[in-house]
């Protein structure tokens, strides 16, 4: 199987070195030519939790060649526009992509490649981009986990695949409920990495700040009651069922703040990729995340406020109406929690 691995940044550094490690037949196409010089150069090296350097083959889009049988699909969905269109020249009649990108984006990549063409995923650990050719594994290794699957729930032959050729970069589990697997995702998203982003803080920094750590459970609270407003069953990840917190909460917000803090603990060192991004002065992710659960909450009827004040502190900081600092805490009014348990 000729598999593309199509945004090659911080995690898929890490996809692509795996996978290369086991044999298959894997090519990286990333947008950054100095990165794909480095990476043909010198291969795609992997510090932090693991360490390893693995030989790679690596384009740029414009000058990958053929049809892939497969594509993972990382690219940062503020580039979609760009590149959904290439990648579906590179698709035949039987190619599947599975996108691992970051929100809800299934819907969107399957307007462009096709709803048939289509599998989702959600990644469950993460990695922090160090220079052209090298990432870093910021989780312990077993925390290594994707929940992949089809739209439409089916388990088909493709995802079967899907989940042998994963299984090399961690444990992939395969789910009936997508989109519940999703808003779980899009939790942790929009607590821990939104509000990392907002602060200037790794997970470690926020679990060891007592109000980041309650600003974060704020969110994910406000994540819990959209997604059962909206009706939607979110799915347990690594083991845990998020739907527990607003049960936890009810004991009070030092228990709750403890269950975050070991939740999390063991992605302490995880830099929020919207994070890296604002960190290098590029456009980050915020409407797909913290912006994408404003205005379903807004739908729904839920107040969110910390959330939103979280995606407003990072449009700031995007468009240098405010620094980059962990001081932007301040500015974040952390509710009582009988604001979400009342409700």
């Amino acid at each position: 199987m000729r598999i593309a691995l199509v945004g090659a940044g911080s995690m898929g550094t890490v996809i692509g070195a795996l996978l290369s490690k086991a044999g298959l037949d894997v090519l990286m196409v990333d947008a950054n030519r100095e990165h794909v010089e480095a990476l043909n150069a010198s291969g795609a090296t992997v510090t932090g939790h693991i360490e390893l350097n693995v030989p790679v083959r690596a384009v740029t889009p414009d000058a990958w060649e053929g049809q892939a049988d497969m594509v993972i699909y990382l690219v940062k969905t503020t580039y979609d526009e760009t590149a959904l269109p290439q990648v579906l020249e590179h698709m035949g009649p039987d190619s599947f992509l599975i996108t691992l990108q970051n929100g809800v984006p299934e819907e969107k990549v399957a307007s462009v490649v096709g709803r048939e063409r289509t599998l989702g995923g959600a990644i469950g650990w993460g990695a922090a981009w160090l220079r052209p050719g090298a990432s870093e594994l910021t989780s312990e290794p077993e925390k290594m986990t994707f929940d992949i699957g089809e739209l439409d729930g089916s388990i088909t032959a493709r995802l079967q695949r899907t989940k042998e050729i994963l299984d090399h970069c961690g444990e992939a589990t395969i789910t009936t409920n997508l989109v519940g697997v999703r808003w779980t995702k899009l939790l942790a998203n929009v607590s821990m990495s939104g509000l990392g982003a907002a602060i200037d803080s790794t997970y470690g920094g926020i679990l060891d700040d007592d109000k980041a750590t309650a600003a974060a459970l704020c969110i994910i609270l406000e994540t819990l009651l959209t997604a059962r407003a909206l009706g939607i069953r979110m799915e347990p990840m690594q083991g845990v069922d998020p739907a527990v917190m607003l049960e936890v909460a009810r004991q009070g917000l030092e228990t709750a703040m403890n269950v975050v803090r070991m939740v999390w603990g063991p992605h302490r060192d995880q830099v929020p990729s919207m994070l890296q991004d604002l960190r290098k002065g590029l456009p980050c992710e915020v409407e797909s995340l913290n912006g994408y659960l404003s205005a379903r909450s807004a739908e729904a009827g839920v107040p969110t406020p910390v959330n939103d004040r979280v995606a407003d502190i990072i449009r700031a900081v995007q468009d240098k109406r405010m620094p980059l600092s962990f001081s932007n805490l301040d500015s974040i009014e952390v509710p009582d929690l009988s604001f979400y348990l009342d409700r």
